[in-house]
């Protein structure tokens, strides 16, 4: 779904819980173009949400809605119950696309060299780095807004808005947002007072004490100094098929944008991903790819795009995720498609991103 750029003509949430299977399914009826389309995004709660269309071109508002009700019956006939009547999976502001002014810390990657530095030392803290999407919240009064990496105010899932509203205080929480849950990770204002200029351990340490325990949409990321602690964590997060960690300098303050190379915080992934820009529609549902060197934008390979997904259009960013690329070719291998990007700038689709065959360089 974009729930940032359309209002939903018709949308539902539908959940299924039994034993352990806590699943949620999601589905909509959306403008598109001069006509609808039906999407949907369904997963475990609090994991990233697969999303895809059931129509892959515009169809008509009646055939649309026929498309709809034909996928709910079907979700409901195999156990699902809705949340409630009408209910919205994202709430809108009207601001959608404002530029907040507030700018996000980005990380550099590292390569396995810097890795074993980081997990034994005690002035980095370890976090698991979430495959989500970049998303801050500010509380202002009864004003919640959401922000995306890019400054943007966006669109919030509704069940992060309402755990939001339960602080009493006004703050600006960032996190990674992986379908209806906010995993927050820093605190930069509480009670009207920026914290930016402090300690990284110590905004860390005033979110734990901000967000309210047993909150299934907001929960905040743990922090490992100990080196044993870290260790054991990071063999844990690896063998759990878990997107990567996460370093930071306990002593650093918040610092906006990326810098050139290093920083107070770093990361590590244990795949590799990156995104590209559309360059071109091919034949059986599979796009062109390309990054930028400089001012010049390069071919990069190809991905096929699954029947679940709306085939991207030209010049559309997205994620894909891939083993490693040629420094020959420039193409990558074993390409798998993520999705659309929408909070990425074409500009931070480069090929300074890549990892390349037999080498050590990281994704960034």
């Amino acid at each position: 779904m974009n729930p940032t750029t359309t209002t939903p003509i018709q949308s539902t949430s539908l959940y299924f819980r039994e034993g352990s299977s806590d699943k949620l399914y999601q589905a909509a009826v959306e403008p598109e173009g001069d006509g609808f389309i039906v999407t949907f995004a369904f997963g475990r709660r609090g994991s990233t949400l697969n999303t895809g269309t059931k129509t892959p071109e515009p169809v008509s508002l009646a055939e649309a809605t026929k498309v709809f009700d034909k996928l709910v019956a079907s979700k409901i006939a195999k156990g699902y119950k809705a949340a409630g009547d009408s209910t919205v999976p994202y709430q809108q502001s009207g601001l959608e696309g404002r530029d907040t002014g507030v700018r996000c810390q980005l990380l550099n990657a590292i390569d396995e060299s810097d890795l074993d530095r980081l997990l034994h030392d005690d002035q980095h803290c370890m976090q698991e780095k979430h495959d989500g999407r970049r998303l801050l919240v500010r509380k202002q009064g009864d004003e919640i807004t959401g922000i995306n990496r890019r400054g943007l105010v966006v669109a919030i899932p509704d069940p992060i808005r309402r755990a939001v509203a339960l602080i009493p205080f006004d703050v600006l929480i960032d996190g990674e947002a992986v379908g209806d849950t906010l995993h927050a990770f820093d605190l930069l204002e509480f009670k009207g007072n920026d914290l930016r200029g402090r300690r990284y351990i110590d905004r860390h340490s005033g979110l734990l004490m901000v967000i309210l325990p047993n909150l299934s949409a907001l929960r905040w990321v743990s922090a490992a100094i100990d080196p044993g602690d870290k260790l054991q964590i990071y063999e844990e997060l690896r063998s759990g098929n878990r997107e990567g960690v996460v370093f930071k300098d306990i002593d650093a303050p918040f610092t906006p944008g990326k810098p050139a190379s290093g920083g107070a915080q770093l990361k590590y992934k244990f795949v590799e991903s990156a995104s590209f820009v559309v360059t071109a529609r091919n034949a059986k549902r599979s796009v062109a790819l390309g990054l930028y060197d400089g001012d010049t934008l390069v071919p990069a390979g190809n991905v096929t795009i699954p029947p679940n997904h709306a085939v991207p259009a030209v010049g559309e960013v997205v994620d894909v995720m891939y083993m490693n690329a040629s420094r020959e070719s420039g193409a990558i291998y074993q390409p798998v498609y993520v999705g659309k990007r929408c909070d990425i700038p074409t500009t931070d689709c480069t090929t300074e991103q890549l990892k390349y065959k037999g080498t050590d360089e990281a994704a960034a």
